[in-house]
């Protein structure tokens, strides 16, 4: 680590896939984005999210502009590129590029996209790009440790479990024991960037 230098922030606007498109958040999604964000299921989807579930249009306008101009959280737009609507989101969090370091959290797949390729392929473009652009070191995933939805998708998408952290958060007025999930630099040279290239 003699040579280290730190990383540039993850500031990308665009990230392009066969199936689906990131787009950093701008007006243009909102409504596309509420649609998918009040379907039927919300409830148990916003289970475990900081936001509470089916908020009227206003209450998410004002949430979806203060989200708009954040950089740590960075919000995406998922798209699906064979409707051009938003199925959900996602961001870079936690962003620690001093150490190489960043969280991909806050993810939201409405049933537009649950459960298809859009969210691999989705992950595939954040993971490559912090990776094979950045040159980042570690990326996270942290979530509710009574979250197993959660837990299971972590490991489908090759986070290694690394332990739980008690009391972590309240959330919601409940508390939070936090399971932690990582993907290391040499774990993506070595295995992962390859499956999912030949997924």
């Amino acid at each position: 680590m003699e040579n280290w230098s730190g990383r540039e922030y993850p500031a990308i606007d665009l990230l392009e896939g066969r199936t689906c498109r990131l787009e950093a958040f701008t007006t243009e999604h909102v409504t596309s984005l509420y649609e998918s964000t009040v379907m039927e299921g919300a409830e148990d989807r916003f289970r475990y999210l900081p936001e509470y579930s089916n908020p009227s249009r206003e209450e998410f306008d004002s949430w979806f502009h203060a989200k708009m101009s954040s950089t740590d959280p960075k919000y995406y737009a998922i798209i699906d590129k064979s409707t051009g609507k938003v199925g959900g989101r996602q961001t870079f969090m936690s962003i620690r590029p001093e150490h190489g370091v960043a969280e991909i959290g806050h993810i939201h797949y409405s049933p537009l996209i649950a459960r298809t390729t859009i969210c691999t392929e989705g992950m595939f473009l954040m993971l490559q790009y912090l990776f094979d652009v950045l040159k980042y070191r570690r990326c996270e995933w942290k979530c509710n440790n009574a979250n197993d939805a959660s837990k299971r998708a972590a490991a489908r998408f090759g986070f290694t479990a690394e332990g739980v952290f008690r009391q972590h958060l309240v959330i919601k007025g409940e508390n939070r024991d936090t399971a932690w999930f990582s993907i290391l630099d040499s774990e993506w040279d070595d295995k992962y960037r390859d499956a999912y290239l030949k997924w």
